[in-house]
């Protein structure tokens, strides 16, 4: 048998980042802003792993606020910086998500979080969002120090769970996170959560869906 292990992305696969939406609109003008600032983020991680710069997710979160208000002309104080990010933690799970874990362990899957959050932000977004007992593990890339897509990324998270690639799938909805998994020599499969075309050069995962119960029965016949 193989991909006895899936590993979920949490951030927007598994937690829905549209309960930021006041936020932006009352800081930022529109709510149309939120994926121009995890863009930014997703941006600045990759540089500081090609360029080998030590940081954190949540400083890189702030700094992206800061180009983003600048950008856009808005004096933001530090206050209103940490209400926005605050609200990271606070994130509701999709509704087929829990169904979908719950599938998924009740076939005999081991079910793993691995996030670009810090630890500390990782828990408080699983319990906060009932989710935390659903998970086997939770893996946070701030523990290696780097930050997915490296292949370091994934390939401590196998360590961390003895797991050879071959039997571990990652499930995410950004195509650079499933390419990142498959280069790596996991399995992976993409949920299309924006209906987005997927990215002609990545690497493409076997199993696809518009949403995770979707997905999720696609990983239990494939395991056979």
């Amino acid at each position: 048998m193989s991909g006895q292990t899936v590993l979920f992305d949490i951030n927007e696969t598994v937690l829905d980042l549209s309960v930021l939406k006041p936020k932006f609109q009352q800081y930022m003008g529109s709510d149309d802003y939120i994926a121009t600032w995890f863009a930014m983020l997703l941006h600045s991680s990759t540089v500081c792993l090609i360029t080998n710069t030590h940081t954190d997710f949540k400083s890189l979160g702030l700094s992206a606020l800061e180009s983003l208000a600048g950008r856009l002309g808005k004096r933001l104080s530090n206050q209103d910086y940490q209400d926005i990010l605050s609200t990271f933690a606070h994130l509701p799970a999709h509704p087929d998500i829990e169904p979908a874990l719950v599938l998924l362990r009740e076939a005999g899957f081991r079910v793993v979080a691995f996030s670009n959050s810090s630890s500390d932000l990782l828990k408080a977004q699983l319990s906060n969002s009932g989710l935390l007992t659903h998970f086997d593990h939770i893996i946070s890339t701030e523990q290696a120090s780097t930050f997915k897509p490296a292949q370091v990324a994934y390939q401590f998270a196998l360590e961390l769970l003895q797991e050879p690639a071959s039997s571990a799938r990652l499930v995410a909805a950004h195509d650079w996170d499933t390419h990142g998994a498959l280069y790596a020599g996991l399995k992976a499969a993409y949920v299309n959560r924006f209906n987005t075309t997927y990215n002609t050069h990545y690497l493409h995962p076997d199993i696809r869906g518009e949403d995770m119960l979707e997905v999720t029965r696609k990983i239990i016949s494939a395991r056979v």
